[in-house]
């Protein structure tokens, strides 16, 4: 039997692959801080990652599979310089923001990455920390696998980036719906399910972008529209006038999320051709949204949110930025 320990394995996206192990028939442990439980049929080992002994319950035996989520350069490094000659295979699951350049189309692995995060500093740098980690990592050589995601979605995404925009459908019912300018604007997304079924299966090997095609955003929000069953207006807000209405970019609250700077025209168009290569699956968009609409539905779309606008937000800005019907579609 294989033996797996997931640094993490209670949250969204480390639950999902602690689940995928099991169901491949893994021995799966995951080491947590506590507070939420491990998936059915693995154990849980509640430990702090900031404490010096952190990892001496595991440390003690041979892993034929690490994976690593976290965010904290020092987190990584730590397991790492205690875990690493124990690993016969480990998986760090790093971010597509550890690039920076968000201009260029298409970009592959090969495409510059932001400068690291260095003795302490940077711990609000989410960008620098990844690279720092996938730095730490590297030091294991061709036994590691760093996978870069982009933008995760699926039923219970705690970001509600993507869920937003079912929510906002759903609950406009017949009413309009403000959307942000979709000329020249993409999606790119990946299902948390493809991912942490590549994450079980991929060998190590060389970075590797995970993540799906690139889409138009004005196709995805029009599948999401359908699959919600919105018949109201959609209205498209002028970027400067979002702005003056003091609307964010991609996430966060009070924003419109998906949406982009003009200085991010690549973020959402990265190449995932090393992904499909090396047997990352992608299922239907249509599959992925109707697993959110019923998810959102289930939670309750006027909840409070992590990312998006209220739905009297939506209205008071629909208001000031529409001028007449020219304003709707």
């Amino acid at each position: 039997m294989t033996d797996v320990l997931i640094l993490g394995g209670t949250g969204w996206l480390s639950g999902r692959i602690a689940h995928g192990w099991l169901e491949a028939g893994a021995d799966v442990t995951c080491l947590a801080r506590g507070g939420r439980a491990a998936p059915d049929g693995a154990a849980l080992i509640v430990a702090d990652r900031d404490a010096p002994d952190a990892y001496a319950e595991v440390a003690h035996r041979e892993w034929d599979h690490v994976v690593d989520v976290s965010s904290r350069a020092a987190h990584v490094a730590g397991a790492v310089a205690a875990l690493g000659d124990r690993a016969a295979q480990w998986t760090y699951v790093s971010s597509m923001s550890v690039y920076a350049d968000d201009m260029t189309a298409g970009a592959d692995e090969s495409a510059p990455r932001h400068a690291p995060a260095r003795d302490g500093q940077g711990e609000d740098d989410y960008a620098a920390q990844k690279v720092a980690a996938e730095d730490a990592v590297a030091a294991l050589g061709a036994r590691a696998l760093v996978a870069r995601p982009g933008l995760i979605v699926g039923d219970g995404d705690p970001s509600d980036r993507f869920g937003y925009w079912a929510a906002a459908f759903l609950r406009a019912a017949d009413g309009p719906v403000l959307l942000p300018p979709l000329d020249g604007k993409t999606a790119q997304v990946i299902d948390v399910d493809d991912l942490a079924a590549f994450l079980v299966t991929a060998s190590p090997g060389s970075p590797v972008n995970a993540i799906g095609d690139a889409r138009p955003l004005g196709e995805v929000l029009a599948a999401v529209r359908r699959a919600a069953g919105h018949e109201g207006a959609t209205v498209i807000a002028d970027a400067d006038r979002l702005v003056a209405q003091g609307v964010e970019y991609w996430m966060g609250p009070h924003s419109l999320p998906l949406w982009l700077p003009e200085e991010m025209t690549g973020f959402m168009t990265r190449s995932n051709a090393a992904y499909r290569a090396r047997g990352g699956a992608l299922r239907p968009l249509a599959d992925t949204i109707a697993r959110v609409i019923d998810d959102e539905r289930a939670r309750g779309v006027d909840r409070e949110r992590r990312a998006g606008l209220t739905r009297a937000e939506e209205l008071r800005i629909l208001a000031a930025v529409t001028e007449g019907p020219a304003g709707a579609r």
